[in-house]
């Protein structure tokens, strides 16, 4: 049993109140007894909107965020997810979208740098923003459960999810900024609703609140339902997740064992 807390806040241009607020928000979610707290993404450093202002905030992985992030989870013993900019000294100028997870002990458990850019419904994070490589496998154990962890628009792709399913994730981890727009509402909740049941996981959202984000955090099980889901700016949804639940579900719909991996990849023409 896992007490997972997804955190929902707006981060801005001003790194030290991103910290006031993201201690804040761990301190109350361990007093709701939570374990593994999720951050949205952009965690660290957003400006509302993407300019070249990115490089010059992005940090590497044993700098002062990261540091910030062990600090927390150590002190108030809780594993926290959080999305940043990463820097990477090369002559190209573009950061990372990284999520990092830090556990109890302080140590880096998982480091994610995103793969799909929010080059869509008018924006170009890739202009930015590089894109994270191909191979990488972003999980953490927790009490039996695994987690994999994916970023905002990779929710999009479901073979992403399915890729974390298929090396043994449990509980999917989405941190987002949700651009607002029409029907996007919609397609959040329904995108998190069906990456749970098509892998019969957890799945566990934290977006930004207002403006640059729909908010909507939220916690799935892995029949789809919704255990807990934030109508507020900022705060906290909370779910318990167990992997006796997952199992129970996993045993009356056992898709992940009747999927057809040898299907072709294009369809035969007639």
């Amino acid at each position: 049993m896992t007490v997972v807390t997804a955190a929902q806040f707006a981060p801005t241009r001003n790194k030290a109140n991103n910290l006031t607020a993201i201690e804040r928000l761990v301190k109350a979610a361990t007093r709701q007894g939570a374990e593994v707290v999720l951050f949205p993404e952009y965690s660290s450093w957003f400006p509302g909107q993407l300019s070249e202002q990115v490089s010059g905030n992005a940090e590497a992985l044993d700098g002062p965020f990261v540091a910030a992030m062990s600090r927390l989870a150590s002190q108030y013993k809780v594993t926290i997810a959080a999305g940043m900019l990463e820097t990477v000294p090369d002559s190209d100028p573009r950061p990372y979208n990284t999520v990092v997870s830090v556990g109890p002990g302080g140590t880096l458990l998982a480091c994610y740098r995103k793969v799909h850019l929010y080059d869509a419904f008018g924006s170009e994070e890739s202009r930015w923003i590089r894109p994270g490589p191909l191979d990488q496998e972003p999980l953490f154990e927790h009490s039996g459960l695994i987690f994999g962890i994916q970023t905002c628009y990779d929710l999009r792709f479901p073979e992403l999810s399915r890729l974390r399913s298929a090396a043994g994730a449990s509980v999917l981890l989405v941190p987002a900024q949700w651009v607002p727009g029409p029907s996007k509402e919609l397609h959040w909740t329904t995108l998190l609703r069906a990456r749970a049941i098509e892998n019969t996981a957890y799945v566990v959202a934290a977006d930004h609140g207002p403006p640059a984000g729909i908010g909507l955090s939220a916690i799935y099980d892995p029949a789809g339902a919704c255990i807990d889901s934030l109508f507020e700016p900022t705060g906290l949804a909370t779910g318990t997740l167990t992997l006796e639940h997952i199992q129970g579900v996993r045993s009356e719909n056992p898709a992940l064992k009747m999927r057809r991996i040898d299907l072709p990849a294009t369809a035969p023409r007639a």
